[in-house]
């Protein structure tokens, strides 16, 4: 028998069969598209660190969602930038609040178009913590302590009241101990059992975050999130924390950051059969930008690389800022 033996190039040779044999695909389902709302009218501003997403205020949000729906993408993320701030986050619960206000003028527009409500209060504090915090003095610098089970009542709330204006998808991002927990039974007692929980199972203390925290306004004021997000060094902690949510009543998983964490990914699929989510951060979205501005890369073959690589891994679902971008880009392709 001539050498080699076995001939893979064969399957190779061109795009037809190429096409027929390929295992991972991408579809316009697999993505979210995140949304920063903020109050004011007429305003459409870019964000500076993340060249091609923009705060819309709730007047300038129709041309937006026009486009998300043209594009064939099912569901948005709701991030709201508020008026004011304080200590507990009360304008993250406020009926009235910016994520409220923004669902409730989606779904009169879009009533089929998925609401996802990112269920934190870091946007809305005025320390920029995810929860409760109990301040002192040591040294002439400010500490604090995050105070998990006061803080689950008010992310209950926001949930709550999250759902009573439409939302389709709680997403708690909080990582707070027992939050799925809490939000699922006051989800439930508030007559939104039928809502679904997506949480933000296996969110680690990143790097990668640092543009959103320009989007959202959201950085801490002192120390860090480290006692509530976790090690980036950590797998068996990821199983852990997700098997905790899977206990609780979580209806999907999500890792965050997704690049540098696609080996949790696969040991989180490998291991449950919930809906797996990949969450395709800001830093992951402003490192390509930034190197396709400067001619260094192909942006649309780096991110359809990226993004398959997620899907490879396990998930099911990706959050990304390319959501719009590879729309386009699968009909072009299609066409």
């Amino acid at each position: 028998m001539a050498f080699p033996i076995v001939r893979h190039r064969r399957l190779r040779q061109n795009a037809a069969i190429r096409g027929l044999v390929r295992e991972t695909v991408l579809t316009v389902d697999d993505f979210i598209q995140p949304i920063f709302i903020t109050y004011g009218s007429g305003v459409k501003n870019e964000i500076s660190s993340m060249p091609g997403v923009f705060h819309f205020s709730l007047d300038t949000l129709e041309e937006e969602l026009k486009e998300i729906v043209e594009l064939g993408i099912s569901a948005v993320l709701l991030f709201g930038i508020p008026s004011e701030k304080d200590s507990v986050g009360t304008s993250g619960f406020d009926e009235n609040g910016i994520v409220q206000e923004a669902t409730r003028v989606i779904k009169s527009l879009y009533p089929d178009l998925l609401v996802v409500a990112d269920t934190c209060l870091c946007e809305f504090t005025d320390h920029g913590h995810c929860g409760m915090v109990h301040t002192f003095e040591r040294d002439g610098h400010v500490h604090g302590d995050v105070l998990n089970d006061e803080s689950l009542e008010l992310l209950t709330r926001t949930a709550v009241s999250q759902a009573r204006a439409g939302a389709d998808i709680i997403a708690p991002s909080n990582m707070m101990d027992g939050f799925v927990y809490a939000i699922r039974k006051g989800l439930d007692e508030a007559g939104f059992s039928h809502v679904p929980i997506m949480s933000y199972s296996v969110k680690y203390a990143s790097a990668f975050y640092g543009p959103f925290r320009e989007a959202a306004d959201s950085a801490p004021q002192f120390g860090d999130r480290k006692t509530y997000q976790m090690d980036p060094a950590n797998i068996r902690e990821a199983l852990r924390e997700a098997e905790s949510d899977v206990q609780e009543g979580a209806d999907m998983l999500m890792v965050k950051p997704a690049l540098a964490f696609m080996d949790v990914i696969r040991v989180l699929r490998d291991q449950f059969d919930l809906p797996l989510v990949a969450y395709n951060v800001s830093g992951e979205y402003s490192m390509v930008k930034a190197a396709a501005q400067q001619g260094w890369i192909n942006e649309r073959a780096i991110v359809t690389e990226m993004l398959l690589g997620m899907k490879r891994a396990g998930a099911d679902i990706i959050i990304t800022y390319f959501a719009k971008d590879m729309a386009r880009w699968l009909r072009e392709q299609r066409n």
